[in-house]
């Protein structure tokens, strides 16, 4: 009986998981203090498929289409500027880098593309929505200084790849350990890491809301990071309304201790904005549930 269940765990760990496996939420707040919420967020799947236009088949007898997930998408994007301006830059970057995304998740299958072909390709797909982003604001003297952090997780079975500019974040948790996968683009980050300032100097410092890197700013440095897909992981993306108010050892309790996606962003939210929700508030969790029975 051992031997079997071993076997049946191996064989949901080598695949890749369907549709109906997949726990995820996302939602976003304008929090407590804020008037406007400048975040944005998205979740997609990318997917090939057949349009059956015209068939002699019988209704009975139609053809049963495989329609292959290609990849899952999450996006966080938290804009920056006064008025309308962050909520217009993190909508535009959400708009322009999920169609980038999307024709390069494309050209990553129809090519087979290596490792860091597709690290480049999301690179340029960055650099790409930063360019539309300026354009914007040079067209509408309104939207000029209008600038967004942007996180995406790009799920591309067995791997999954995060593209970071700004300090919006992607944790991954797995087995009682949770992980900071990306660095925050920020000058008080950028000091602590040139041993200017510590850590807790730095969470304190005005320069921790000031970015060194963003889509639409003086300066983008995207990031890209690979990691190997796990039915163990906890996926957790967010904007800096959460990290502000929720420390790392409270978002890894909740991670560990969650029901559903659901309820592990809305336990999140509330705890952003009971401890006074001073910025726009945006989470989103994913995990795989296998539905044959066996343990993640």
């Amino acid at each position: 009986m051992k031997a079997h269940a071993e076997s049946v765990a191996a064989a949901i760990a080598a695949r890749k998981p369907a549709d109906d496996e997949i726990d995820v939420h996302g939602l976003t707040h304008a929090g407590k203090v804020r008037k406007v919420n400048q975040d944005h967020f998205l979740l997609a799947a990318l997917r090939k498929r057949m349009d059956v236009l015209l068939t002699s088949l019988p209704a009975s007898t139609r053809l049963q289409v495989e329609d292959d997930r290609l990849a899952f998408l999450a996006i966080i994007a938290d804009g920056v500027g006064g008025g309308d301006r962050g909520e217009v830059a993190s909508r535009v970057a959400l708009e322009q880098i999920s169609q980038y995304v999307s024709q390069s998740v494309r050209s990553y299958y129809a090519a087979d593309a290596r490792e860091d072909s597709f690290i480049e390709i999301l690179e340029s797909a960055a650099l790409r929505t930063h360019a539309q982003v300026l354009e914007r604001a040079a067209q509408n003297d309104d939207l000029k200084g209008m600038a967004t952090t942007l996180t995406v997780f790009i799920g591309v079975w067995p791997w999954a790849y995060v593209l970071q500019v700004g300090d919006s974040r992607y944790y991954n948790y797995r087995e009682g350990a949770l992980l900071r996968i990306t660095r925050d683009q920020t000058m008080a980050q950028d000091l602590v890491d040139q041993g200017v300032l510590t850590r807790t100097d730095a969470f304190n410092s005005r320069l921790a809301n000031v970015l060194s890197s963003s889509i639409g700013g003086s300066q983008t440095a995207p990031v890209v990071t690979r990691l190997q897909a796990d039915w163990r992981n906890v996926h957790l993306l967010c904007s800096d309304g959460l990290t502000k108010h929720v420390s790392d050892d409270r978002i890894k309790e909740r991670l560990a201790t969650m029901t559903s996606a659901k309820q592990a962003c809305e336990t999140l939210l509330q705890d952003a904005l009971d401890d006074g929700g001073s910025d726009n508030v945006t989470i989103i969790v994913g995990r795989a549930v296998p539905k044959d029975g066996g343990s993640r």
